[in-house]
């Protein structure tokens, strides 16, 4: 179990400082890597040592328009098993939302040796798997994860991320956080529905027309209550509502619920990175295969994931 503590500060500038225990080992440069494979421009900066996003989440004490913004950014300091979590001082009265969106996306509560013993056949069918330690790479914005996902189905992380940066610049909501390279955030489903003509709009930044219907449904399920992407929601629920809308299938929906619910049972057969560490085998065989690693088959996705590297 990841450590029960968390320290806190604030520096005489405002800077808020939170530390997150967690359980070693802890492969913080492979989240780094996989953050920064999809760094989305203007929204996100990630180097070699950190992650930073600028934030815009709903005031806790005001109307409905009233926001909180700022900036988050995430250090390891494996000395004292922890990430060291850093945020402005306007993102104050709401730094514990911040502080429960960076523990699900850096996966800090999991069990590594829990995990690794029940995927430790994976290594007779991929040496090197599975790395001890490996985390699930999880979401700050799950409305964000969810359209990245439509815009990057059947194309490579290289091109779904040029569209979704385009798309950022295009329509993010602009955040003042004092730092170069951090000036917007996704918009919300309400904001992206308020875009007029929202085929035409995303028709002229390279997504086509079945992924931004997608895409519009998704954030109209959301703001009906029709689909939940919220902490402690019941994944397959979840799943079932998102395959109800055209465009999204299976390899999507378990996508979305992998990244941006915390899924940790998801598998992704028919993904094309799976389909390169395991080229011997179909779909169908990769599946079966997965059975075995159950309830940790999205850990073993994104080992084999690494394995490619």
């Amino acid at each position: 179990m990841a450590r029960p503590r968390k320290t806190h500060d604030v520096s005489a500038d405002g800077v808020i400082t939170a530390c997150l225990g967690y359980e070693q080992p802890y492969r913080f440069p492979d989240l780094l890597k996989f953050f920064g494979d999809r760094t989305l421009d203007g929204v996100e900066l990630i180097d070699e040592r950190s992650y930073a996003r600028a934030v815009r989440l709903p005031h806790p004490e005001g109307p409905a328009s009233k926001m909180c913004e700022g900036w988050v950014r995430v250090e390891d300091d494996p000395q004292q098993d922890q990430l060291i979590v850093t945020m402005s001082g306007s993102l104050a009265l709401v730094e514990q939302e911040v502080t429960s969106r960076i523990r699900h996306q850096f996966d800090v509560d999991s069990s590594p040796h829990v995990i690794s013993d029940v995927l430790a056949s994976m290594v007779d069918v991929v040496s090197g798997t599975p790395q001890l330690g490996t985390r699930m790479p999880g979401r700050f914005d799950p409305f964000e994860t969810a359209c990245r996902a439509i815009i990057g189905q059947q194309v490579s992380v290289k091109a779904a991320n040029s569209m979704a940066g385009r798309i950022a610049n295009a329509f993010g909501t602009p955040v003042d956080t004092g730092i170069e390279g951090l000036e917007r955030v996704w918009p919300t489903p309400a904001e992206l529905l308020d875009i007029p003509d929202l085929v035409s709009a995303f028709g002229t930044l390279g997504v086509i027309k079945n992924r931004t219907r997608a895409i519009q449904s998704v954030a109209q399920m959301l703001e009906s209550g029709e689909l939940d992407l919220g902490p402690g929601t019941d994944p397959e629920e979840q799943m079932e509502a998102l395959m109800s809308i055209k465009g999204i299938g299976p390899w999507t929906a378990n996508y979305i619920a992998m990244r941006a619910l915390g899924h940790t049972d998801a598998f992704l057969e028919s993904d094309v990175g799976v389909a390169h560490a395991l080229p011997d085998l179909t779909p169908k065989e990769r599946a079966a295969l997965a059975e075995q690693w159950r309830p940790w088959r999205s850990y073993a996705v994104i080992n084999l994931w690494n394995s490619l590297d």
